[in-house]
């Protein structure tokens, strides 16, 4: 007998502790709207957008006279503002540069509350991500923050950064995902190519941070479609990433975040397949013992159970179960 919690769709919630492995939860980010941290204009709009994630930045979209002044922007975006459920972060300026601390301790003193992550650019090392995640905790601390609620993403626009993408997926538990910055990283490697194939010149780059996310089982964005016009560009980008294993796809203009969305959503057919696979596995778990299980001509086993549960967790977030 299956005595397995299940929600209202059937789908178990509390699967057997063998299976915790392949059924934990994950953070959905399709896509990531990026915009502008001195423009609280921007930010209002896009948090009304359907992204999973909004990042005000104070980073490249603000100009050095702004700066300043945009920390309290933000500060005021993130306590004001209805997100609607949206992951809520920003993006300080690099942990190389004068601004850094500053942007760290003045937003997260006052809205840290209201924040769910940090991004953090240009992340060289394992030991950019431990400097973050020191003051992160100093300050949680000192204004009564859960220790650690703080998640960091770190952006991985470099040589160097790629290469020691493994080391900085797993250099803190605070680490939520890695994102793959194509503009930056080009820059740095004297590349040219910014559109149609950037899948076939930087595909070393892109499955690396891939990989190096997936062993620490954290999440892995991919980066921008410049051409904001060209939503048959940001599709088509979209869809490779997805294809390649990204979880998502970062937005720089509120037009690009259905096109995103649509290509990080799993279909009905796909969904179903899922709750198929999902549901019998645990069946045949509950009732004969068995790990692997044969659906039709293909055979199920606990590595393909965690696509599946991925699938079924993208869907609950798109509204679609």
């Amino acid at each position: 007998m299956n005595t397995r919690a299940g929600d209202e769709h059937g789908v178990p919630t509390h699967p057997h502790p063998s299976q915790l492995v392949v059924a934990r939860e994950f953070v959905v980010r399709r896509s990531e709207l990026t915009c502008p941290g001195d423009s609280l204009k921007m930010m209002t709009k896009a948090a009304a957008t359907d992204a999973d994630q909004v990042m005000f930045d104070l980073e490249d979209a603000v100009a050095v006279s702004q700066k300043v002044a945009a920390r309290r922007a933000v500060v005021e975006a993130l306590s004001t503002l209805d997100f609607g459920g949206k992951l809520r972060t920003f993006r300080p300026n690099n942990v190389r540069t004068k601004y850094f601390y500053r942007d760290l301790i003045d937003v997260v003193e006052a809205a840290g509350e209201f924040l769910d992550g940090v991004v953090i650019p240009k992340v060289n090392g394992p030991e950019d991500v431990l400097f973050v995640d020191r003051l992160l905790a100093q300050i949680e601390e000192n204004v009564g923050l859960p220790l650690g609620g703080i998640r960091i993403e770190a952006l991985i626009e470099s040589a160097e950064g790629v290469l020691h993408a493994e080391q900085i997926a797993k250099a803190t538990p605070r680490m939520g995902g890695l994102v793959f910055g194509m503009v930056d990283f080009a820059g740095d490697i004297g590349a040219r190519e910014l559109g149609a194939e950037q899948f076939f010149y930087y595909n070393y780059a892109k499955a690396k941070t891939i990989t190096a996310a997936r062993a620490a089982d954290i999440t892995v964005v991919d980066g921008v479609t410049l051409a904001i016009r060209d939503l048959d560009a940001c599709r088509r980008d979209a869809t490779m990433a997805a294809r390649m294993g990204f979880d998502g796809k970062w937005a720089i203009h509120p037009s690009q975040v259905p096109v995103i969305n649509e290509a990080f959503t799993p279909t009905a057919e796909e969904i179903a397949k899922a709750r198929r696979i999902v549901e019998a596995y645990a069946q045949a778990d509950a009732e004969q013992g068995r790990g692997a299980i044969v659906i039709g001509d293909e055979m199920i086993d606990a590595a393909q159970l965690r696509v599946e549960w991925k699938t079924l967790a993208v869907a609950r977030k798109a509204g679609l179960l």
